[in-house]
């Protein structure tokens, strides 16, 4: 008599019997595509009948015969965990690093360095600035209450995109507010009526310029456009009045400064923020600092002179505006 049973690994044990003959059992483990065809086991013994016995194909199966074990071992489980999250690579931390960098030097703060010396003795050629862009950023109806937004006041430093050439960004101090009357007499600023204390004014020079010392006035050399039409449009009674949404800005080195005399008035929406923080300065010419690529001359120089030329006792100087009265 032939039984056939499924094991494990895809196999079947067939076991036949005969009389008078002791039970023998076969495991058999077949290739997934083979058939296994009718196999017929002729025996024959005394006074019995032929025994035969049939083994039917398997299927997903393993190529190997072995003898079944007396006793069937029990087979370990196998738990399936999934596959922890694989740890966030070098590319992607930098990624997000350079992200958060770009977000802070775009939108909070962002490193300027003064190429001329239009802001002597306040600011000098070479000093490197982080500046403020949110102080003076315009405010909305639900942000106003939660940044420190501020207005432009008088006396403040304020950085701005060049109303001439907005590609270019000037350092200046704030002088008049919308509504002021400004007018400039013998080197002295009049604001209202009132000749202004101003200890951080710096004089290069003794003459006196008929146009640039007596302002407002005719022009004697050239000026934008913008200045004309300050002149012709914005002057009363011999003072020029700040339009709406409008400021006035003069260098600190009043002989030597390009400001509103001579290409007008700074427009609210030019203004980028207010210097922070020198946090660091170095004695290098104009032409080293003007170009916005650095040059090779200028990291050379560096290299070479760089504890020489540092300026360390500007290091992380703050910088505050004045209250001009």
């Amino acid at each position: 008599m032939a039984k056939a049973e499924h094991l494990n690994k895809g196999a079947i044990r067939v076991s036949w019997s005969l009389p008078g003959a002791p039970n023998r059992s076969t495991r058999v483990l077949c290739t997934s595509k083979s058939i296994v065809r009718a196999l017929a086991l002729r025996r024959r013994a005394p006074g019995t009948e032929t025994g035969k016995l049939r083994l039917v194909s398997l299927e997903n199966t393993t190529d190997s015969i072995a003898p079944e074990p007396q006793t069937p071992q029990p087979q370990a489980a196998v738990v399936e965990t999934p596959d922890a999250d694989p740890p966030r690579g070098t590319i992607a931390e930098w990624t997000i690093t350079i992200l958060l960098l770009l977000f802070l030097t775009t939108t909070l703060v962002q490193a300027y360095v003064i190429p001329t010396g239009s802001m002597e003795e306040t600011l000098l050629i070479g000093d490197h600035l982080l500046v403020d862009k949110l102080a003076f950023a315009p405010s909305g109806p639900v942000s106003r209450h939660l940044l420190p937004y501020t207005d432009v006041k008088r006396g403040d430093i304020i950085v701005f995109r060049y109303p001439v050439d907005i590609r270019q960004t000037f350092v200046k101090r704030c002088i008049g507010v919308p509504g002021d009357r400004i007018r400039v007499v013998n080197k002295e600023v009049y604001r209202n009526g009132m000749k202004l204390d101003e200890p951080y004014k710096y004089n290069k020079t003794d003459y006196v310029d008929a146009y640039r010392d007596n302002f407002p006035g005719e022009p004697n050399l050239s000026v934008d456009h913008r200045a004309i039409d300050m002149l012709q449009n914005h002057v009363v009674n011999g003072e020029v009045v700040v339009p709406p949404n409008s400021y006035f800005a003069m260098g600190d080195n009043r002989d030597s400064s390009l400001d509103s005399r001579y290409w007008g008035f700074v427009p609210r929406e030019n203004i980028i923020g207010k210097p922070l923080i020198i946090y660091w300065s170095y004695d290098a010419p104009t032409d080293q600092l003007s170009d916005p690529s650095i040059g090779l001359d200028h990291i050379l120089d560096v290299g070479r002179n760089f504890f020489s030329k540092t300026r360390w006792r500007r290091s992380f100087m703050l910088i505050h505006g004045y209250a001009v009265k």
